[in-house]
């Protein structure tokens, strides 16, 4: 038996730059937003907003380190605390921007319970406490979740201790939000007056902050607290807005389906050209070499699976899972690698060295991601991977199965997607949360393999209309179907029937 892919029916569009000439537009922005920043500073510009808006995988976090470091050593600046939503996003900001300035300036500011589980490797680059009188009171750069710096009496407590920052009145001179999209307006508001100076960085296109439910502000999002707060500014005369127009993280071939994405932006490009991104394997036959050469092209790759037996629910689908287990046991019995060419620091000028990662061999990045939305259905997942784990002796950084959520600002090799809309009778906020497809769709720097039963285009042709921003989600959003088929228009498609009768 064999598959047909049928080439994406969205044919490639508009002007397209790889390596230096893509990453240059990414550093002009970061020179621009970082000018902006230092002339706030100065009191040279009435600015008291900056929101630096990335598409995944735009290389946000080097940008953020830069202006961080450009922050504490302008002459009007004392101090500038750092804060994201989650602590595993505060983790790696404190190794980076520790690394960056150094360990005596930076530290970590944590809840009591959690500082027990905090990383060697960040304790080697920051300072790291849990009270507020242990935070040192010549600390140029804190760094902490949303809820810890936002907790009650905490910046009364800091500004007590500190003494007010350059600006004469708050504790810090500039408060730097890390994945600002994600921090739901109700949370950001209780450290807004952390400093008069915001820059928020993020994704516009990630999940939602809170799954919101029904709540009094529904029908107004200017009113509606569980909204991503920079949505509230962009139209505000002493904001600015920037974009990051190149991407770092996917393959050549997926930039069709970033810029599915981000319809609204001006210019999207990728640094990886084609051909700096290969999957290598060879031994395969029938199905999975055709499956997995086709998802080794980077072009993003829907596969329909027919002759199932029923799932237990539409999202919950163990027979879909099993066959994807079929498909990674033959890929990691042949063996693999991922292949990837490396470019000069900071610039997209190729070195003409290869990185190469194979099972075995140990990898930063998860070579390989089975992805999904529903709890039970990772858990049918996690079955999966720890069948293939045993079965080939592979690791946690080879193989993982996460909830689409959970996944969020993760990286991986190859991902391979549960969509959120298999065997679905009707659309809803949860199955056709844009952030939730988005997600599920940007983690992989090599290869995207979507899985899926039979009936999604039908669902789309016939599916009631919904609004595309019920909840306020930022950004230039299409009625949800209309957004699917955008997006599917992006996809390679092939069909195969798992039990012919």
């Amino acid at each position: 038996m064999t598959v047909v892919f049928t080439p994406p029916p969205l044919a490639v569009t508009g002007d397209r730059v790889h390596h230096a000439q893509a990453a240059m537009r990414n550093s002009a922005v970061a020179d621009h937003a970082s000018g902006v920043l230092l002339d706030a500073l100065s009191g040279d510009v009435e600015v008291n907003r900056i929101l630096l808006k990335a598409a995944a995988g735009a290389g946000k976090s080097y940008v953020l380190r830069r202006l961080v470091a450009d922050a504490v050593a302008h002459p009007r600046c004392r101090r500038v605390a750092l804060i994201a939503f989650q602590n595993r996003q505060v983790w790696p900001l404190a190794i980076a921007v520790g690394r960056e300035l150094g360990r005596d300036r930076v530290c970590l500011f944590v809840a009591k319970d959690m500082q027990p589980q905090v990383p060697d490797e960040v304790h080697q680059h920051a300072v790291v406490v849990s009270a507020t009188a242990a935070v040192p009171t010549d600390v140029e750069v804190l760094i902490a979740t949303s809820h810890k710096l936002g907790a009650f009496t905490t910046l009364t407590q800091l500004l007590a201790r500190f003494g007010p920052a350059a600006n004469g009145a708050a504790a810090f001179d500039v408060l730097f939000v890390d994945e600002a999209w994600q921090l739901p307006h109700h949370l950001f508001d209780r450290v807004s007056g952390a400093a008069p100076i915001h820059l928020g960085v993020g994704d516009v296109g990630q999940l939602p902050p809170l799954e919101v439910g029904q709540n009094p502000w529904r029908g107004d999002p200017r009113h509606n607290p569980f909204r991503a707060w920079p949505t509230e500014y962009d139209e505000d005369a002493r904001t600015v807005p920037l974009e990051l127009p190149a991407v770092w993280r996917p393959a050549a071939g997926q930039l069709n389906l970033w810029r599915a994405f981000y319809p609204e932006w001006g210019e999207l490009h990728c640094v990886a050209a084609p051909e700096d991104r290969r999957l290598v394997v060879q031994g395969l036959s029938g199905v999975s070499t055709d499956v997995w050469t086709q998802v080794g092209t980077g072009v993003p790759t829907l596969l329909e699976v027919d002759g199932l037996p029923d799932p237990e629910a539409a999202d919950v689908d163990l027979p879909l899972m099993q066959y994807v287990e079929s498909l990674l046991d033959e890929l990691f019995t042949a063996g693999f690698a991922l292949e990837q060419a490396t470019y000069a620091d900071g610039t997209g000028t190729p070195t003409g060295e290869t990185i190469t990662t194979a099972p075995g061999a140990g990898s930063g990045d998860p070579l390989v991601a089975i992805l999904a939305t529903r709890n039970q259905a990772v858990d049918d997942a996690t079955d999966v991977v720890e069948r293939l784990r045993e079965r080939h002796g592979l690791t946690e950084t080879e193989i993982l199965a996460s909830t689409v959520d959970r996944w969020q600002g993760q990286t991986n090799g190859i991902t391979i997607a549960v969509h959120p809309l298999t065997g679905a009778s009707k659309l809803d906020e949860f199955n056709s949360a844009f952030g939730r497809l988005a997600v599920a769709c940007t983690r992989a720097t090599h290869g995207l393999l979507m899985v899926t039963r039979p009936g999604l285009d039908q669902l789309l042709g016939e599916a009631p209309a919904r609004p595309g921003t019920p909840f306020g989600e930022p950004g230039n959003r299409h009625l949800p179907r209309q957004t699917h088929q955008r997006i599917l228009a992006t996809f390679a498609r092939g069909k195969v029937t798992a039990c012919p009768d």
